[in-house]
């Protein structure tokens, strides 16, 4: 089935909150997004953020971000006054998050909300702890601690904190109790309000494609509580962490710097943590996006402590049989496999060989210099087609920003002719509508017509990533019926959004 959607983080929805959230703008947007006749929401991993504000960096796998939750509701519950939010300072840019503000304001007013609400008493939170003590726990206490040591990573506890000495936890856990359970409160009333939101997609036939990171952050209570999982050493320092090699775009290569995993434990578990990460994973997504899927096959191993990417190897990961495991243990499952990049003939065979479709982007496809997988008419239809990813600048920043040989390669092959009024955003959303793939995602930037200023993230880069948001309005009637028209004519409108009958 031909189907099309939108790429828009949870954080770049406008609301009144300094931040995108589960508030009435994201129903908004759901309604949009059916009249405009998409069948598909992608967002980015929704789990809590640390320093940088990176959602693929997040203090826990299983975790959601506290940032999110309404407080609308807290109002209707009277946990808190309208004039309480009031009174808070989000931030005064509307196109712009500040987390710095974000966290001094929105954990206060958290505080507040969880003090007044005596939720130690319900009898649906009490369910929700049981249900989900396997990573809850753990979770609650790693915030709990973070804070009474001053917010340093665990890395930097005292090392019969880190090495979880049982009388310690004891001592902690008694000590912290409140604070423990303000962090299962936020987890309690996140899951309650994206799952609502999820039904009401689900019910206006729009299904969610979420994201999981290969990685876990460093700092993260998935390596305090299961260190085993990872390739650490007596004082659970890592050993070789996780990076890119050098290529044309980094002479040094990328350092990311996360924990690799300890693949050989992990396949004498039968892959527990995996398939418990990913069951999860479909409880809060229709479909997932894997990211760094060939990490799967081969992973870049660099030495810990290395200053850059340089002298790292590669070293075989667990392959076909995660996800032999995987379809055995939960069925079925509609997944997108990241595979972007310099691919080996062992990753197209693993790609292949899970069935999942993988990812072309039409901004990689015009190199002048040489033939592009990336280019359409090389699609085939077991695909996911994107203008750009979160990665990438916007249609309009890359266009402006690529050389003239390649500029010029990309005008031919769309037959853009220079000085149309639609603009060469449209050009390629129409490339991409009118391709092969099964599924064509578009980011909303690119339907906006936003240039440099609305990019998402630059990778290996720190400080003005991950904070651009949607002008409230922006999403109009006439764009949805322009958007809708153009995936009628390409058939990629389903039955259940035609307009026939209205």
């Amino acid at each position: 089935m031909r189907e099309s959607g939108i790429l828009l983080p949870i954080f770049s929805l406008p609301s009144k909150y300094g931040i995108g959230c589960f508030s009435r703008e994201a129903y908004e947007f759901i309604d949009r997004m059916k009249e405009a006749g998409q069948s598909y929401w992608q967002i980015l991993p929704l789990g809590p953020t640390g320093y940088g504000d990176s959602p693929y960096q997040s203090f826990s796998t299983f975790a959601g971000n506290p940032y999110f939750i309404d407080l609308q509701e807290f109002v209707k519950k009277e946990y808190l006054s309208k004039e309480d939010c009031k009174k808070m300072d989000f931030g005064s840019e509307r196109e712009k998050i500040d987390y710095g503000k974000l966290y001094s304001a929105r954990f206060k007013i958290l505080k507040k909300a969880y003090k007044n609400s005596k939720i130690g008493k319900d009898k649906k939170f009490q369910k929700f702890i049981k249900k989900n003590a396997y990573w809850l726990d753990d979770y609650a206490l790693f915030m709990g601690m973070k804070q009474s040591f001053g917010g340093k990573s665990w890395t930097q506890w005292t090392m019969d904190v880190k090495k979880r000495r049982e009388a310690v936890l004891k001592k902690y856990k008694e000590e912290l109790e409140q604070e423990v359970e303000f962090y299962q409160f936020l987890q309690f009333y996140f899951k309650k309000q994206w799952i609502k939101i999820k039904k009401y997609a689900n019910s206006q036939g729009i299904k969610i494609i979420g994201d999981i990171p290969i990685y876990v952050a460093p700092d993260s209570s998935d390596i305090w509580a299961n260190p085993e999982l990872f390739q650490l050493d007596q004082n659970l320092t890592p050993t070789f962490v996780a990076g890119c090699p050098p290529d044309a775009f980094s002479k040094e290569g990328q350092l990311w710097g996360n924990p690799l995993y300890q693949w050989d434990y992990h396949k004498k578990t039968g892959y527990e943590w995996w398939m418990k990460r990913i069951a999860y994973s479909f409880q809060l997504y229709d479909v997932v996006r894997i990211d760094h899927f060939r990490g799967f096959d081969s992973y870049y191993s660099i030495p810990f402590g290395a200053k850059n990417a340089v002298n790292g190897k590669w070293e075989q990961g667990p392959g076909y049989e995660i996800f032999k495991t995987m379809k055995a243990s939960l069925g079925e499952k509609a997944v997108i496999a990241e595979d972007l990049g310099f691919l080996t003939e062992s990753v197209l065979k693993l790609v292949e060989g899970t069935g999942y479709p993988g990812m072309k982007v039409l901004q990689f496809a015009f190199d002048s210099r040489e033939e592009s997988d990336y280019l359409p008419h090389n699609y085939h239809k077991n695909c996911v087609v994107y203008t750009g990813t979160h990665d990438n600048d916007t249609t309009l920043g890359w266009y402006n920003s690529i050389n003239s040989r390649d500029r010029e390669f990309c005008r031919e092959y769309l037959h853009f002719q220079q000085g149309n009024k639609e603009g060469i955003n449209w050009e390629l959303i129409r490339a991409a509508v009118a391709s092969v793939a099964d599924l064509a995602i578009i980011p909303m930037q690119d339907y906006l017509g936003l240039g440099t200023q609305a990019r998402i993230n630059t990778p290996s880069t720190l400080g003005d990533n991950w904070t651009w948001r949607m002008e409230k309005g922006a999403f109009t009637k006439e764009l949805a019926e322009k958007i809708r028209k153009m995936n009628e004519i390409y058939k990629r409108i389903p039955k259940s959004h035609s307009t026939k009958g209205r």
